[in-house]
């Protein structure tokens, strides 16, 4: 047993410090970003925040709409061969550049995905999605995508430590997925006590990505438009949502109403919901590692787009980063115990 008595830092323990600024007005913050992946050298431009890979969150809808603001949407694995037909049928090319193909690391994962690649070749990323990154299969499935798909970029995660950035990079992952137990349907913490804060996750894992030429994505535990802005400044390149873009026209779950109020189900991927609904219930083997919530229904997702993506651009204004790029080289993280005044609830 080995104890380490570093405090790690989630986005709760943080705030930024605020800093001379020559921005006028926050309509001058340039928030895309263009990236140059490892393996493939191809360049990407666009808002790094992606749509996570939940049926509840990660649809069709949700692509299309969310495209419009060059913003991504990480497609769930549940969507049928015929589904992606009928989706992909009318798309221009720009497009694929907004959305990524979901994958286990199972046989028939493989089967689908080899087919859809070949069905839909304009399909530029995968995203090789585990609860837990840490396994040698994974890794070995990773090596194994990348030397069949020489010219696809490949997500891969997850995983909260830099040894293991470096490891999946190495093996041809360009883009790794950060966050073990952050997201607010995951009860992974609670289960298995396994877990790593997010901000200190990211500021580590990005130490490592960056070092050798690759990129992060920081998945889970934003609550709010500050904790994106924070993960940013932590040194992710990419942010992905889930429970923020819940609850909306575009989002998945089934919608149900109680004393004349709508909500809509949201539920973890490793669910009793989400295993009953794909695998026919929870295996006797493992316990169900996420919850199922009822999230008010909240109308088109373009307006809380507008809240989180206007949330970034004013802490830029306050740190003095006119390009997103610049906030993580302009941020001075303060410790403190206190977030904001919840005198009238959240």
């Amino acid at each position: 047993m080995r104890l380490e008595y570093e405090l790690k830092l989630g986005f709760k323990d943080v705030m930024f410090r605020p800093k001379r600024s020559t921005l006028n007005s926050r309509s001058q913050v340039d928030l895309e970003r263009e990236f140059i992946f490892k393996h493939t050298l191809k360049k990407w431009k666009g808002v790094p925040i992606i749509a996570a890979n939940m049926d509840t969150v990660g649809t069709f809808k949700m692509a299309e709409s969310l495209a419009r603001d060059k913003i991504m949407t990480a497609i769930h694995k549940h969507y049928t061969t015929n589904e992606w037909e009928e989706f992909l049928a009318d798309k221009p090319t720009e497009f694929y550049q907004y959305i990524t193909l979901s994958t286990g690391t199972g046989e028939k994962d493989e089967e689908k995905l080899s087919k859809l690649l070949s069905q839909h070749p304009k399909l530029e990323f995968i995203c090789i999605d585990v609860a837990n990154g840490y396994s040698q299969h994974f890794v070995d499935f990773v090596r194994k995508i990348r030397a069949q798909y020489p010219d696809k970029i490949i997500i891969a995660g997850n995983v909260v430590t830099g040894e293991m950035v470096e490891e999946l990079l190495l093996s041809g992952a360009d883009i790794i997925k950060v966050g073990i137990g952050p997201g607010s349907v995951c009860t992974t913490r609670v289960k298995t006590g396994v877990g790593y804060p997010q901000l200190s996750a990211i500021i580590e894992c990005a130490d490592a990505a960056h070092g050798l030429g690759g990129h992060i994505i920081s998945d889970g535990g934003c609550k709010i438009p500050g904790d994106v802005a924070k993960a940013f400044g932590g040194g992710a390149d990419f942010v992905m949502l889930g429970g923020m873009l819940a609850g909306h026209d575009e989002s998945g779950g089934d919608v149900v109403e109680e004393n004349g109020k709508k909500f809509r189900l949201f539920y973890g991927m490793s669910s009793q919901t989400a295993m009953k609904k794909h695998a026919g219930g929870v295996a006797d083997y493992r316990a169900s590692e996420g919850k199922t919530v009822k999230v008010p229904y909240r109308g088109s997702v373009q307006e809380t787009v507008k809240d989180i993506l206007g949330g970034i651009r004013s802490t830029c204004t306050y740190v003095g980063a006119s390009r997103l790029k610049e906030l993580s080289k302009r941020t001075t993280f303060i410790r403190v115990q206190e977030q904001h005044n919840q005198v009238f609830g959240d």
